[in-house]
Parts: structure tokens; sequence; C-alpha cells
């Protein structure tokens, strides 16, 4: 008799079930035709159950468990699974058996899904953007601090200062090395970018090629279809390939869901490349294109115009330009004017604009020093931001925080400005800019380039320091340095070392009770950590401590908060609400915002929850419990919403 078709989802229970539960699946990965998984007891498999389980075309047990499943389909199954269980593909499975139960509960935040409630559009394209851009930060740096001493080298070369064949060789090595990031950061932008939105990463990196223009006969080029012009390859810029890459998602996507599972590995990505690649080709790069050479006008008449208003504008916008891929106008204005006058007094202004992000990115360090994580970021993108490499700097620290990018470019501006005033500033060659420009600039202006660096530099750090700091991030560093630190005090001897006591409060009004007297036993052994629970009266919840929001689940019933002394909190409302998809829970914060006790985060449907036959208590868990040193519970019985109920000091 034939094997009854199963859904997706049973398919996925049913290999669990075979592999010996979801408890023995370490992790589960697939390539094209099998579902692979790690399994922590080889003896528990059942093959012979997981070869009937309908959909099921073979079973291999090697290094991993590999269920056959067939081309088209297995990608939809393997996602199911994880699904299931709350991770992603390749991420470690909780094992709830044991003492592993805690990590079934941790499980559910470590697996929150960064959600976009009611962000606005932008930030969560800035949100993004980040998210596209900060894995290749260390990329970005190795190969910046490379290309900066090569742009060094060549400039002082160019300017004679250094013998052409005696360095030649050692910048012709270097620069290989700083190609390998910077040639083909397309198609690292459209890998990382398709991550980002769900997209086959394989599928995004060709995205981004596609505007390299690899392939296309020189003799007879593409043409624009706004202008009759060849295309010029990198019309478009990051940009452009992050949003074509947006649209490969959302068609990938579609197509996975109508075309046939039997075709879905051979139809989808030919058909996503083809739709998405002429798009780019003849849409989105000519535009770009037809921007460009309607911008050549207007840059002429700025550049006529001449002066500090000259030097303001270009420097300031010539980032958004590179951006779009819109600066490639300028090179044949700097070769007509190296043709003419033996200098081009454009490039200097326009190396302004990279010197505004390292002014910038100094007000930031000082600002908002608490953010190990950006300062880290800061501190290794600064000296290639000093040497003329801007990506580092704009896409992993100004761009993404939105404020800080605009700011940055008013510095540009303001630096191309003073060496508009001085004139007379011009480079004998078209090279990288920042301090490696120097050896190039002309007929002993070189001061003059210099006042503007450092004009640049002071003006985006005023600009960026008083008007281009996040509110967001504003509000983080006033709670860093508002965190209560208390001495510790000891019988033995008195000691100096300082730790951080925070104050927890009632979520909710109604009556706050010991955690061993809750009804989940997980809560009550103590398993997830310390704390207390409220049994709510009132569906309004407040944030039970000061701190950030560091992740919201996605069904709504868990919300994590981070304080600044790094105690790890977790608000649960309800006992297994989990299976309530989130239908009682309406949630008031983002992640990332900064919360206090007065803060309301959720307004919860207690009698939706009780007819669901689920418990309403409100669990308040510090998950970190090895940094803490002392903890009380000061208060039981009934309470108001925010009043203080609890105190838990670090090591």
């Amino acid at each position: 008799m034939a094997k009854e078709e199963l859904t997706l989802n049973q398919l996925a229970k049913e290999i669990y079930e075979g592999a010996g539960g979801m408890d023995n699946v370490q992790s589960v990965v697939h390539c094209m035709t099998r579902v692979r998984m790690s399994v922590r007891d080889d003896e528990k498999v059942d093959q012979a159950k997981l070869k009937a389980i309908p959909g099921v075309l073979g079973v291999v047990d090697d290094e991993q468990l590999q269920v056959i499943i067939g081309p088209g389909k297995v990608n939809k199954v393997a996602k199911e699974m994880v699904d299931i269980a709350g991770v992603g593909l390749g991420e470690e499975l909780p094992h709830s058996s044991g003492k592993d139960k805690v990590n079934a509960k941790a499980a559910e935040m470590k697996a929150a899904q960064k959600a976009k409630q009611k962000n606005s559009p932008f930030k969560a394209l800035l949100k993004d953007i980040s998210n596209i851009f900060v894995p290749m930060i260390p990329a970005f740096v190795g190969s910046g601090l490379i290309a900066g001493i090569a742009a060094v080298l060549t400039n002082l070369v160019t300017a004679g200062t250094l013998d052409a064949g005696t360095w030649q060789q050692f910048i012709d090595v270097m620069n290989i090395m700083k190609n390998g990031m910077f040639s083909y950061l397309v198609i690292f932008t459209g890998v990382n970018a398709a991550q980002v939105f769900g997209a086959n990463p394989t599928l995004g990196g060709v995205i981004g090629a596609v505007v390299t223009l690899t392939g296309m006969n020189p003799e007879a080029p593409l043409t624009n279809l706004f202008t009759g012009d060849p295309l010029a390859a990198g019309q478009g810029g990051i940009l452009g390939v992050i949003f074509a890459v947006w649209l490969l998602s959302i068609v990938e996507k579609k197509l996975h869901q109508i075309v046939p599972d039997a075709v879905d590995i051979i139809i989808t990505p030919m058909l996503s490349l083809l739709v998405i690649g002429l798009l780019e080709i003849f849409l989105i790069m000519p535009l770009a294109g037809f921007i460009s050479n309607g911008m050549v006008g207007g840059i002429n008449w700025v550049l006529a115009v001449g002066g500090a208003f000259s030097g303001f504008v270009l420097g300031a916008l010539f980032l958004p330009m590179v951006m779009f891929g819109l600066h490639q106008i300028l090179t044949p204005i700097h070769i007509q004017m190296i043709n003419e006058t033996g200098k081009t007094m454009l490039l200097p202004i326009l190396a302004m604009a990279g010197a505004g992000q390292v002014g910038a990115a100094f007000a930031l360090w000082i600002k908002l020093r608490k953010d190990k994580e950006l300062t880290e970021m800061i501190k290794g993108a600064l000296p290639v931001g000093i040497l003329g490499i801007g990506e580092p700097l704009i896409y992993g620290v100004t761009l993404p925080l939105g404020r800080p990018f605009i700011t940055a470019c008013i510095g540009g501006g303001i630096g191309g400005a003073v060496i508009g005033a001085v004139g007379g500033v011009g480079a004998i060659a078209i090279g990288p800019s920042g301090a490696a420009l120097i050896p190039l600039i002309a007929n002993g202006r070189w001061w003059g380039y210099v006042l503007g660096l450092l004009a640049a530099y002071v003006g985006g750090f005023v600009a960026t320091y008083f008007f281009g700091i996040p509110k967001d991030k504003l509000a983080e560093q006033k709670l860093a340095e508002e965190t209560v630190v208390e001495p510790t005090m000891t019988t033995v001897e008195p000691t100096t070392t300082a730790h951080a006591t925070e104050v927890f409060s009632a979520v909710a009004k109604g009556a706050v009770h010991p955690l061993e007297e809750a009804a989940d036993p997980v809560f009550a052994e103590k398993m997830m950590g310390e704390g207390y629970f409220i049994e709510p009266t009132d569906g309004a919840i407040y944030a039970p401590v000061r701190g950030k929001v560091s992740t919201v689940f996605p069904t709504k019933h868990a919300i994590g908060i981070t304080t600044e002394s790094g105690m790890e909190v977790l608000l649960h409302m309800g006992i297994n609400t989990v299976e309530l998809d989130g239908k009682p829970f309406d949630i008031m914060v983002n992640e990332g915002q900064t919360v206090t006790a007065d803060t309301e985060v959720a307004k919860v449907d207690l009698d939706a929850i009780k007819a669901a036959g689920k418990g309403t208590s409100m669990m308040v868990l510090i998950t970190n419990m090895n940094e803490i040193a002392t903890h009380v519970l000061e208060k039981t019985g009934p309470v108001l919403a925010s009043e203080e109920v609890f105190k838990a000091t670090t090591k």
C-alpha cells in the first residue's frame, strides 16, 4: 500500500521521533537531498522507523544521521524541524532531559528572533545594514590597514620620494591582498544581505557580482535604457546590491511556495537569478547611471562657484554618492583637471568626507564609552579611516546608527569648505584619501590639505558630539552611569571591591510569591535561576528592573532584559503560555529599548490565559546566577505594580 502523504510539520516530527526524539538531536542542517542530523546517542536512532516514514527515500548513518528527502523538499523539511525546535539551521537544539530542562527553558530566550515590532522602516533598514556589514568588519580592518600602507607607499612613489623599482613589487603584493576584499565587496555584501533577508546566500553573492558586469563584451557594451550610454560597472553601488538582494529574497520565497518540489531545486534559483538579474542590469544600474549623468551639470556648477561653498557641498555629499555608486562620474573630471592643469582640485575636497567620519567616530567613542561593542569596533576602524579607507567606519559604525552618518558628512563639508577657502590645494594624481594623500598634494600646498583634514576631524567630532548621538544610545549611556554601586561588606575583613546592586520591583498589581511556590517545577526548583513571581490581578505588566530589552520572544510570552551590571533577567509571562502563540500578549517595547520599573512592557489578557487552561504567574528570574553574589526577596504578599520587592548583587 502506498504511504500516506504527510504535511511538512508531520514529517519533521516523525523524523525527530525516528532519530530518538528531539532531545537526541543535537543540530540539524541540510544539503541538496538530505536532512543531516548530529545525534547525541546513536543507539536511540530507529532506522527502520525512519525508513518507514512517508516522504523519506532512505537513511544513511555515517558521521551524521542522513535522512534522504529529495531535492526541492529537503530545505522545507529542515526549516520546519529547526522551527519546531526554536533554533536556526546548524544551531544546537536544547536538551531537556534531567537538569538540561534548564536549557530547554533557556533556549526560549536564546532562540528569540530579533522582532521588529513597532520599529520604523528606517530603523529596520539601519538594523539590517548593520547586520550585513558588521560580520565584515575584521576583513575591512585587516584589508584596510594593508590598503592604507599600500596607499602611502604608492603616493610616495608617485611623488618621487620613493624609488618605484625598489618599492613597486611590495605595493603590488599589498594591492592584491587589498583587492581581495574591496574589489569584491559587492559579492560579500550580496552574501550577507541574503542571510539577513532570508535568501540563498550564494544567490545573493551572484546578484552582488552582477554589478561588476563580468563577461560583458567591451566592444558591444550593454546600454543604459535611460540615456543610451554604455553601462559602467558598479553603478547602483552597495545600496543597489542590498535592494536587489532584498527583492531576491521576496522572489525566491514566493517561488519556493508555488514551484513543485520535484523541480524546485532547478527552477527556483534559475528564475530568481533571471528576474532579479534583469532588473539589476536594466533598471537599478541604469537608474543610478541616469542620476549620475544628471549630476554632472550640478557638480560642474558647484565647481565653477568655487570657494568655501563648493568645498562644503562636495565634501558633505561625497559619501552618499559613493554608497549609491554615483561617484563614477567624478573620475573623468579628475582626469580632465590633471590633463589641463597638472592637478585635480576636486580630490582633496572629496577626501574630507572620510575625515568627517573619523571625527564622528571619536565623538561616539567618548560619548558612548560604556558601549564596549561599539568602542571596540571604533578602535579597530579608526586607524584605517585615518589612512583613507572609510568602509569600516561607514558601514560598521556611523551608517547603522543613522544620525552619526549625517553629522559625519557635515564634518566632511566643513573640511571641504576650509580647503575651498584656502584655494589652490590639488592632487597630482588620483589616489587614496585621508593622511595617505598628503604626498600627492601639489605645489607645496600640503599644509592647506592638512588644515582641511583637521577641520573635518573637528567638525565631524563637534557635530556628532552635540547633535549626532542617537537618543536610544544616550539613554543606554545614562543608564550605565546611574547604575547603583554598593561596597561589599564581609565579616572576615573589609574589601574595597565594588559590586553592583540591582533593585527589582513587582511587574504587576497582585501578590508576590517566592519562587518555590511556582506551579512549574522548572521554576520552582530554580533550574532557570533565582527570583520571584507575581500572581497578577491586572494585565498591565511593567519591567522588573532597570536595563535594556535584550530579546522579545516571537510568541510574545517572554522578554529578556540585561542590566548595566550584566544581570540577565527573564520576565516569563504565564505558565506554558508559549503554546498560545502570542494571542493574549500585546508587547509594548522593542529590542534595544531602555526600560525602568515605570515602563509598561506588555498588556496581558489574563482571562484568555485562564480560559486556555494556563497559569497566569508572572515569573521574574535571574538566569546568569553564576555572576550573582547575594539575593534577597524583601517582600511577599499584596503589592502594587513597580513596588520594590527583591534585590540582587553581582559578585
